[in-house]
């Protein structure tokens, strides 16, 4: 006798597979905002990481610890991005702080993005790195256009700091101050400025608003970095 499904088992697989549909789908839909923790905090081990392998100590260099690896957060362009990069003295023995490259770029201060060789990890283009072209840059890391990230705030550390930036040294632990010699507390010394602390960066897609630590909504997700060993975590 040949065996086959009734109308009425069919019907019943079909409801069953509709239910399991209503269930599974909307968990697979993409947060942004997650996506740009996600993207961040790698991006913040991958600085971490190029900071231990790369010892800036120079003997001949009295603020050779400017030149340690960073990773960045700018508003150039009128959006929330970032960049890593190791700051260089220029002619006259002072730092700027900002992404620099030569035209031809065979000297370059940004890091090369280890996905794309030809592309440089800095999301938007800088008077100073690649203004009149955008080849160069790598688009993922202009979280404001492509997370719809509308603000990022950095706070803690304990080192009375206020700079938008975080520097590791060659055993990974955090710094949070500026490599530039203009700015109002640059980096003084080979210490100084160690984060004693955790840092907290916070991303928002709207403005950020106090407490700066935890996420207060849907709208806001918060990353730690820990003191001394620079570990970079999603809250």
């Amino acid at each position: 006798m040949k065996k086959a499904f009734t109308l009425l088992e069919l019907i019943f697989v079909i409801v069953v597979v509709g239910i399991l549909a209503a269930v599974i789908i909307p968990n697979t839909r993409t947060n942004p905002l997650q996506e740009a923790a996600v993207q961040l905090v790698s991006h913040i081990r991958y600085t971490q990481h190029l900071a231990m392998m790369d010892d800036k100590f120079d003997a001949n260099e009295p603020m050779w610890y400017r030149q340690r690896w960073q990773l960045v957060f700018s508003t150039a362009g009128g959006t929330e991005s970032y960049y890593i990069f190791s700051d260089s003295p220029s002619n006259t023995g002072a730092y700027d702080g900002n992404p620099g490259a030569n035209n031809t770029y065979t000297d370059v201060e940004v890091a090369r993005n280890p996905a794309k060789k030809d592309k440089y990890l800095i999301g938007v283009a800088f008077s100073s790195f690649d203004n009149s072209a955008t080849q160069k840059l790598s688009k993922e890391l202009d979280i404001g256009s492509k997370y719809s990230i509308g603000d990022i705030t950095v706070n803690g550390g304990g080192t009375g700091s206020n700079a938008n930036r975080i520097l590791f040294d060659h055993l990974g632990r955090p710094y949070r101050g500026n490599t530039s010699s203009t700015s109002g507390a640059p980096l003084n010394t080979s210490v100084d400025k160690v984060a004693t602390s955790a840092i907290y960066v916070k991303l928002c897609t709207n403005t950020c608003v106090d407490p700066k630590t935890n996420a207060n909504n849907a709208n806001e997700i918060v990353i730690r970095i820990e003191p001394e060993t620079g570990y970079a975590h999603i809250l």
